[in-house]
């Protein structure tokens, strides 16, 4: 079982005492140990909507990340020269493409299922016995990624397999921190 698994389960769980015999408050304790906007993640991802617990799953959260990715988005977007800032029109249209990158890959990263399908790959309609391919994602069951353009796609891309990364990254230290 993977961290994100033993993550939400230990947020639906019914008891957090920690003794000899309870252990789902370990996990939680150790996604808040691991540091970084993995934790973050964590909760906006797997928390926001899974249980109704307002300390938990809340709107806030989602707003906190959104900042702090849109920082490093722009930090990254700095350091990777993405736009040559010569004039102020120029800084303002990359303050822009960030904020939009930003915006575009978190959503992408939170939900990337394709909403005709589900995220299935294929649509409920059958024909003689065989489920009909999804034409939206064409059978992946992921969404397209839209966005005005083939530079600002690839970026948004590239922020998508970011944020992966540092889930994953995230994971990989709360899972150390449990003993696994």
């Amino acid at each position: 079982m993977g961290f994100a698994e033993k993550f939400i389960a230990s947020l639906s769980s019914q008891n957090l005492r920690d003794d000899a015999v309870h252990h789902d408050l370990d996990v939680i304790a150790a996604a808040a140990l691991a540091g970084d906007m993995g934790a973050l993640l964590c909760r906006v991802k797997y928390a926001d909507g899974t249980i109704s617990r307002l300390f938990e799953g809340n709107a806030g959260n989602l707003a906190q990340l959104l900042r702090a990715w849109t920082a490093a988005v722009t930090q990254k977007g700095h350091a990777r020269r993405w736009v040559k800032a010569q004039t102020a029109w120029d800084a303002q249209a990359a303050n822009t493409l960030y904020r939009r990158v930003a915006e575009a890959s978190l959503a992408h990263w939170l939900d990337s299922k394709c909403k005709g399908c589900h995220g299935t790959g294929v649509v409920a309609a059958m024909q003689a016995g065989a489920p009909v391919v999804c034409k939206a994602c064409h059978g992946g069951g992921e969404a397209a990624i839209s966005c005005s353009g083939g530079f600002e796609l690839e970026r948004i891309k590239d922020m998508v397999s970011e944020l992966e990364g540092i889930f994953q990254s995230h994971g990989a230290r709360a899972m150390r921190r449990l003993g696994h």
